[in-house]
């Protein structure tokens, strides 16, 4: 079935970096959009960054991430990244990653399949 699990969240200081990884089973990944959600307290979830199938290849970012953060793929290791660079702590919530087959948006509702999340906590 289809498996997606998160690893490499904790607590990091304002400014440092984290790498969140994805790892999918159960299906080809490169069939699929990989997007990487997030909650925080309080709030609904919201997009942070997509990777649509690897035949369209495109990159999504929300703007609060734009240049501090990338998403990445390795479709050999069944592996989608999430490298975070100068972290804040208005990045602190549970980051979830989703899969969607040949999917080409970010937007959250057309997510099928989804992790279980990890939390991730910029604090000082």
């Amino acid at each position: 079935q289809v498996q997606l699990v998160e690893s490499g969240g904790g607590l990091v200081q304002p400014g440092g970096s984290l790498r969140l990884s994805c790892a999918t089973s159960g299906f080809t990944l490169a069939h699929y959009a990989i997007g990487w959600f997030r909650q925080a307290p309080g709030k609904e979830r919201e997009p942070v960054s997509c990777t649509t199938h690897s035949s369209d290849g495109r990159t999504y970012y929300a703007d609060s991430v734009k240049g501090r953060f990338t998403i990445s793929r390795d479709n050999s290791k069944n592996t989608v990244y999430l490298q975070m660079n100068s972290l804040k702590p208005e990045d602190t919530g549970v980051y979830y990653c989703a899969g969607e087959v040949l999917g080409r948006t970010c937007q959250l509702a057309d997510y099928d399949y989804w992790g279980q999340g990890t939390q991730v906590t910029v604090s000082s």
